[in-house]
């Protein structure tokens, strides 16, 4: 005979006081919820076993829900929860998908997962020489750093060239983002730089070309005047910056060493303290790929080499 515990005296007193004064009445001398006399009342048969606590276990499967589940297992051993689910519903399995959950977690039958395949980087290609390949991009400088009136709502630009042989930095500072101070910057990045500059590398912004624009076939100022100084102007893949690494490196670098420190109460302001940043903080910055080199001793031991 099943045992009558202590909870099932509790509830069968309940219910009879509350039949008699009331269910609020029971609840405040039970000191108990409305909702917890009504469940038990509804439950209540005129045996005291109703008033038992039903049991959490789940129910067990089948000697067939067994078999069903290991064989679709076994031909498909990559099927997700869900989709498993489905497909064992599609014959005839009727269990919810927690239930299932328990069951393939505890026969440790859940999918294996094929690992996902790696991705392996092309090796990067190494530059013979200064001035073989060049990588110039854009930077925005951060609103934060604007603070007198006169330039608060204003927006001004960081153009930034990297030698890929020397990591030699060259920037200047501009108050629009256009084709044009693209090409007046390729101007003077010609006269600073001491060797001959045989590629440009940008990324596909509209400073640089017409590629994803109306005007596609139309050459940009900045490319009009690469082709006049005779360098060669390379793209790279739509949404990798990756690919232009060495000039985005640098701009995070920016973030941490300048402009989280520094403001501007004017673009001159700005355009000095930017100048005086890549001379003393860059170029003269000792780099592990350099072999802790500066950018300014590479170029001078491969000048004194030719």
């Amino acid at each position: 005979m099943a045992t009558i515990t202590q909870d099932m005296r509790f509830r069968l007193s309940l219910i009879k006081y509350a039949d008699k004064y009331g269910v609020t009445k029971a609840a405040v001398k039970y000191k108990t919820n409305r909702q917890y006399i009504y469940r038990w009342k509804r439950r209540y048969n005129g045996s005291i076993e109703s008033l038992r606590d039903l049991s959490r276990r789940p129910n067990q499967h089948t000697p067939e829900e067994i078999k069903l589940i290991s064989d679709m297992r076994r031909r498909n051993p990559h099927a997700g929860l869900v989709v498993f689910w489905v497909k064992l519903m599609q014959r005839g399995y009727s269990r919810s998908i927690p239930g299932l959950y328990r069951f393939l977690k505890k026969q440790g039958m859940m999918a294996v997962h094929p690992p996902n395949p790696k991705y392996v980087p092309k090796p990067y290609e190494q530059m013979d020489h200064p001035g073989q390949r060049i990588q110039v991009d854009v930077k925005f400088v951060p609103s934060a750093c604007l603070v007198n009136s006169r330039v608060i709502g204003k927006q001004f630009f960081q153009y930034t060239a990297i030698d890929e042989y020397s990591r030699w930095r060259f920037v200047e500072a501009f108050e629009e983002h256009s084709t044009y101070s693209s090409a007046l910057f390729v101007e003077h990045l010609v006269k600073a730089f001491p060797c001959p500059i045989e590629c440009i590398q940008t990324d596909n912004g509209a400073e640089f070309t017409n590629r994803f624009t109306t005007h596609r076939d139309k050459p940009t100022l900045f490319q009009v005047r690469l082709e006049q100084h005779g360098i060669r102007h390379k793209v790279i893949r739509p949404y990798t910056p990756r690919h232009n690494g060495k000039v985005e490196r640098s701009h995070r670098k920016d973030n941490e060493r300048f402009y989280a420190t520094h403001r501007f109460y004017s673009f001159e302001d700005f355009a000095k303290q930017l100048k005086a940043y890549n001379r003393r903080n860059y170029n003269s910055f000792p780099m592990r790929p350099l072999g802790w080199k500066t950018p300014n001793q590479v170029l001078r031991d491969y000048l004194r080499s030719v």
